[in-house]
C-alpha cells in the first residue's frame, strides 16, 4: 500500500471539488491518501497557514508518490509540485487539455504530465501509475 499525496486547488477554486473527491475516492481503494481533505466537498480550514505548512510539507516527505489534479491553477499546488521535485518524489499531473497548463510544469522533464478531455480517461492511466 503505497501513501499518496494528492494535490489539489484549496484557496485558488474549489471548482474541481467534486472531481478531486472522486479521483480520491478512487486511489484508495488500493492505497492511502494523505491530503484526503482536498476532495471535502465542505473543506473548512481550521488550522493556521503556518500549520498547513508544516503538515502538507511533512506529508509530501512522507508520501511515496504525488498525484496533482491542475486543471484550476493553484499557487499552492505549484510550491507542492517544486517542493517534491527537490525530494525526488515521482509525480504526476494531470489537467484538461482545453485549459493548458502553465509551461513550468509542462517544460519540466521531471514531471509525468497526463492531458486529458473526459474524466474517464483518468481512471486507467491511475491504474497503471498504482501498478493495478
Amino acid at each position: 500500500m503505497m501513501k499518496i499525496y494528492f494535490a489539489g486547488s484549496i484557496r485558488g477554486g474549489r471548482v474541481d471539488a467534486e472531481l478531486y473527491h472522486r479521483i480520491i475516492a478512487y486511489i484508495q481503494k488500493t492505497d492511502t491518501v494523505l491530503t484526503e481533505h482536498v476532495g471535502d466537498l465542505n473543506l473548512q480550514e481550521s488550522t493556521t497557514d503556518l500549520e498547513i505548512y508544516a503538515q502538507d510539507t511533512a506529508w509530501l516527505r512522507e508520501a511515496d508518490l504525488i498525484i496533482a489534479e491542475c486543471t484550476c491553477p493553484s499557487l499552492g499546488v505549484g510550491y507542492e509540485l517544486a517542493y517534491a521535485e527537490q525530494y525526488e518524489k515521482p509525480v504526476h499531473i494531470f489537467y484538461r487539455k482545453k485549459t493548458g497548463l502553465s509551461a513550468m510544469l509542462t517544460g519540466d522533464p521531471y514531471f509525468h504530465i497526463h492531458p486529458y478531455e473526459d474524466e474517464s480517461e483518468i481512471y486507467p492511466v491511475l491504474d497503471e501509475i498504482l501498478h493495478r
